[in-house]
Parts: structure tokens; C-alpha cells; sequence
């Protein structure tokens, strides 16, 4: 009688949001270790897109919404930024009709403008034998990895995401290099704002968390700092900044502000139409407050907006160092049998939590110990203690 051999394990991963620097590395290294501990490994291509699209009757499908990952496919890409597998997002929880195969749209009746496809998600998991999924993602992505886990299905994930906002980790893939990005760039328009005695403007990705902004303007010696968490006045921003133009030889001054900003009494800037998890793009306020700031004080006003250049190109050393140990702490967990779990840094100790911590709460500034309020810049008065990014 022939002696039945056991199937290899086999994981899925998947990035899924926007892209940041730190993705393929950690790609690669999941890859590496799975092959090394005899763990097959499939990619889902474009984040849970490619798990909602797949129709196991279409002959092709597979090919557009899977890969296999073996070692000498993913040897090089860890030296470039951007995603190997691509991304999206696309949630399958609130799935429009365009999203899923044609085979499935016969589900929507008449006023649906989005369904449910979890149980479609499982069962094309069940079908292609995945024994567990590895999301690389933010609080999107990982909130639906977190439904999939309460549906009893094995997920452990990993957080990334530039504007460092996923509850429950003090880092995420991504946000050192950002910063990196804008504390350079920033200084590369002290050419230009110094040049012609300006006011520099210089609006930053982050959504509802302030940080890039208020940690770009701390390394960078910025003069203010207008961030999510607080409502600001752009009278009184435009007498600060006249004082600090004033105060400086060159006759200039620079201030970063968070997209998500908002002055008082006034709303959050937003355009197009929301994505899948009910989001607008954000972004704008940078230039309605350089308009305002010209107009009150009568000075030349550069704006800028840094956006897909702070989460473009190669990952820094940090970001390269933690995608790497944060792959190799998934393989560990699947390795044991661990699983609803998210990896994470927490006052600059490697370890993992529950992944329903994601959904307890909001990660922003630490207004009180981290921000002046009255006059719209950094205040560190103490760093012993606090996490390396202060936060």
C-alpha cells in the first residue's frame, strides 16, 4: 500500500492600499523563509482584488489574479520601492458589481450598490487549498483580514503604511523612509522659498494623523507645523510666520501642514469619488492656506505639495530592516499555528497582538505631549522614555 504524503502548507499573501518603500523587501523575505521551512506561497495579485475577481470557471483567471512565489522570482526586487504584486483597494466586504466576475454579478438585485463577497472570498480560499493568508497592509486592508479571521479563516498581518496610523503598533513598513523623503525634500525648497524671500507651504500625505507633518518639521527645523488633530487660525498662523520671516537672515520662513487639516470652523478638503472602504482623496489645504496666508500678509506664497513622492522610490535601511523581521515574524507565527495576529513594534520591541486591536481605536499626535497648540509647532520638552519616532 502506497503511503499517502502530506500536502506542503501553502500561505497567500497579498499588499493591498497605496504603496509605500518596504513592500518588496518584505515580499522577498516571506518568500525566502517559506521556502526554506518547505511553505509553498501564492501572490495574490492587486490586494483582495485578486481573491474577488477569480472565477474558478475561467480558464484564465488565474493567471491574472494569482502567482507563485518561488525564491528566484523575487530575487531583485527588494532593491526597488512600489509592490511586485500590485495593489488596490478593493474591499470585498462592500463590493461593487464591476468588481467581481460576470459569473457573480447575477447577485445584485435592483438597487444594490455594493454586496457582500466575503463568503465568495472563503470559498475561492477553500478551492485554491491556502491554509493561511498574510495581508501587508493598513487599517483597510487589515480590517478585512481581521473579518476573515472572525469568520474563522487563518490570518496573520502585517502593518505598513506611510502615515504610521495602524492602532496597536508603534511602527509601520513605510514611514521612515516618508519621512526621509520629506525632511529632503523639504530642505531642497529651502532653495527656492530662500532664493526669493517667500513663505513655503509644503502640505504632506497623512490623512487624519498629523505625524508626517509634525515629525518632517521637527527634523527639519521647519518654523510651524500645522497638523490633523488640531483646528488652526490662518490669522494667526500668518502673524507666526511673518515674525519667523522676519527673525531669520535669509528673510523666509517654511511651514508644513498635514493634507487632512482643517481650519477653524471650516472642513477637511476632499475630491473625487470615495474608494471601496467609503474614503475621498484628501488634499488642498495647503493651497487655500498659501492663498490666505498671501492675502493677509501681502508676501509671495511658493506651495507644495509633496504626496506620491514621499511614498515613492527604494525603502531606507529602517524600513528595509523591519520588512524584513516583520516577514520573518509571520512565517514564525504560521509556523506555530498562531494565528488573528498582527506583528508589531512596540517601544522598539519586536512582537505581535491581537489583530481585532486594529478596530479599538485611532492612532494620532499626542497633541499634549508632543505639539504646542498656541503656536503651531513641534514641542519635545522630553524624549526619555518614548519610542523612537516619539509616538
Amino acid at each position: 500500500m502506497k503511503k499517502k504524503t502530506k500536502r506542503k502548507s501553502t500561505i497567500a499573501i497579498l499588499t493591498g492600499g497605496g504603496d509605500v518603500p518596504g513592500l518588496n523587501p518584505c515580499i522577498k523575505a516571506l518568500v525566502y523563509r517559506a521556502a526554506s521551512e518547505g511553505i509553498k506561497v501564492v501572490g495574490i495579485r492587486r490586494g483582495w482584488a485578486g481573491l474577488l475577481e477569480y472565477d474558478p470557471d475561467d480558464l484564465g483567471a488565474s493567471g491574472r489574479c494569482f502567482q507563485k512565489l518561488v525564491p528566484a522570482e523575487v530575487r531583485t526586487i527588494d532593491r526597488y520601492g512600489g509592490t511586485y504584486l500590485h495593489t488596490s483597494r478593493t474591499n470585498p466586504a462592500a463590493a461593487r458589481e464591476m468588481d467581481v466576475p460576470k459569473s457573480q454579478r447575477k447577485l445584485f438585485k435592483k438597487g444594490d450598490a455594493v454586496r457582500d463577497f466575503t463568503p465568495y472570498v472563503l470559498k475561492n480560499l477553500e478551492l485554491l487549498k491556502i491554509d493561511a493568508v498574510i495581508p501587508i497592509g493598513g487599517d483597510d486592508t487589515l480590517g478585512f483580514g481581521e473579518r476573515l479571521h472572525r469568520e474563522g479563516f487563518p490570518v496573520i498581518a502585517i502593518p505598513k503604511t506611510m502615515d504610521n496610523d495602524v492602532f496597536g503598533t508603534d511602527y509601520c513598513i513605510g514611514f521612515s523612509t516618508a519621512v526621509t523623503r520629506g525632511v529632503s525634500l523639504i530642505h531642497s525648497l529651502r532653495t527656492c522659498t530662500g532664493s526669493h524671500e517667500r513663505i513655503a507651504v509644503v502640505e504632506l500625505f497623512g490623512r487624519y494623523c498629523g505625524e508626517t507633518s509634525l515629525i518632517s518639521a521637527y527634523l527639519a527645523g521647519v518654523d510651524r507645523a500645522i497638523i490633523s488633530e488640531i483646528p488652526f487660525d490662518p490669522a494667526k498662523l500668518a502673524e507666526l510666520i511673518m515674525k519667523d520671516k522676519r527673525a531669520n537672515p535669509k528673510n523666509y520662513a517654511m511651514i508644513t501642514i498635514s493634507e487632512g487639516a482643517r481650519m477653524i470652523g471650516g472642513e477637511v478638503l476632499m475630491n473625487g469619488e470615495k474608494d471601496a472602504y467609503g474614503h475621498c482623496k484628501l488634499g488642498g489645504i495647503g493651497e487655500e492656506t498659501g492663498e490666505i496666508l498671501k492675502t493677509l500678509t501681502g508676501e509671495d506664497v511658493l506651495n507644495q505639495r509633496l504626496s506620491y513622492l514621499m511614498r515613492s522610490g527604494a525603502p531606507d535601511s529602517l524600513d528595509l530592516m523591519v520588512a524584513v523581521n516583520f516577514a520573518n515574524m509571520a512565517i514564525d507565527l504560521f509556523l506555530k499555528a498562531i494565528f488573528g495576529r498582527l506583528v508589531a513594534l512596540s517601544r522598539g520591541i519586536y512582537t505581535d497582538i491581537p489583530l481585532s486591536t486594529i478596530t479599538t481605536g485611532q492612532k494620532r499626535v499626542d497633541v499634549r505631549e508632543l505639539y504646542d497648540v498656541e503656536e503651531y509647532r513641534p514641542k519635545v520638552m522630553h524624549v526619555s522614555g518614548k519610542p523612537m519616532f516619539l509616538y
